[in-house]
Order: C-alpha cells, then sequence, then structure tokens
C-alpha cells in the first residue's frame, strides 16, 4: 500500500487555493484549512490577527492533519504556506506520521491577486482581506525554492490543467520518493 500524502499547498492570498482543494477533494483528499478552523474559532484572518492566534489556529491545523495522516488518510493543507519555516514544518509532519510529502505551489502574479481582490471587495465571495493586510501579506510572502521541489501551478492556466497536474505528481512514486 503506498504512503499517504501530505500536500502542503502554498500560494498568495486569491490566487485560487480554494479552487485547488476542490480539485484535491475530487481526488480523495481529506482538506485542513487554516481559514475554516479560523471561522470555527471566531476569527477573522482578513483584518490582520495577533500571532499568538495564528499560533493557535496553526497548532490545532496541525493536530487534524497529524490524525488523518495516522488514519492513513491523503491530507490537503489549505494555507498560504508562507514563510518557509512553516512549510518546512508540514513536511517533517508527514515524514512523522509516515506520509509522503508533495508541495504544491499555485504561482500568482500580483496584478492578478489584485484584481480578484478587488472583485471580491464587490462580491463578497470568499471572506474578505483588508487592503493593508493583503500588501503585507504580498510584501512578505516567501515562494518555494528549488530545493523544496515544488509542483508549481500557474494560476492563469484552467483549474482542469491543474488537475491533470496535480494527477501526475500524486500517482508519480518515483518522485514522492525525492520530496
Amino acid at each position: 500500500m503506498s504512503p499517504p500524502r501530505l500536500v502542503i499547498l502554498c500560494g498568495r492570498s486569491y490566487s485560487g487555493k480554494s479552487t485547488l482543494t476542490g480539485i484535491l477533494r475530487e481526488l480523495g483528499a481529506q482538506v485542513v484549512s487554516l481559514d475554516e478552523i479560523m471561522q470555527r474559532r471566531g476569527l477573522s484572518s482578513g483584518d490582520g490577527l495577533p500571532l499568538h492566534e495564528w499560533q493557535r489556529t496553526h497548532e490545532i491545523g496541525v493536530a487534524e492533519t497529524a490524525e488523518l495522516l495516522d488514519a492513513r488518510h491523503t491530507v490537503a493543507v489549505d494555507d498560504t504556506g508562507s514563510p518557509r519555516f512553516l512549510r518546512d514544518g508540514w513536511r517533517s509532519l508527514a515524514v512523522e506520521h509516515g506520509a509522503a510529502p508533495v508541495l504544491v505551489y499555485l504561482d500568482a502574479p500580483f496584478e492578478l491577486v489584485r484584481e480578484r481582490w478587488r472583485a471580491n471587495s464587490t462580491s463578497g465571495s470568499r471572506h474578505h482581506v483588508v487592503e493593508e493586510v493583503l500588501e503585507e501579506h504580498l510584501a512578505a510572502f516567501e515562494p518555494p525554492t528549488a530545493d523544496e521541489h515544488p509542483v508549481i501551478l500557474d494560476a492563469l492556466k484552467s483549474p482542469n490543467e491543474w488537475r491533470a497536474t496535480l494527477e501526475a505528481a500524486l500517482a508519480n512514486s518515483e518522485a514522492r520518493e525525492n520530496w
């Protein structure tokens, strides 16, 4: 039996990670969303939060992920995956629980992120991020580096193209051994 996988999502706010998690659910992954954990806790990350609230949310996410990995589920962590030390922590968690880590970076240009942010400001289709918080996020975001072996998805491509790339990455056992 192949090991479960821990799919570590990485991408700026408004890059398309929510759409990507829908695809991962269709592929059989359980999703642990840090935004959903925030909502359960009655918090909104879009307004900016104290560090201790982020830390507590992260701790809850780690515990939920560990439980699912121990039950041999493939899990996708829906978060920005930045800074790098968070990705490193998720990779360590995967290994500790016998899972293969797979880093998926949804690469979205700043212009696309801002366009989607503006559209959401009027539609309200997802939780809103205030402009100051968005700009701080964009300035501090740390994209993955080559040594992390990310699967890179172009946010300008279609979700069907993302799906094909994800299916290939998740099925490629040789690639999994290199994570």
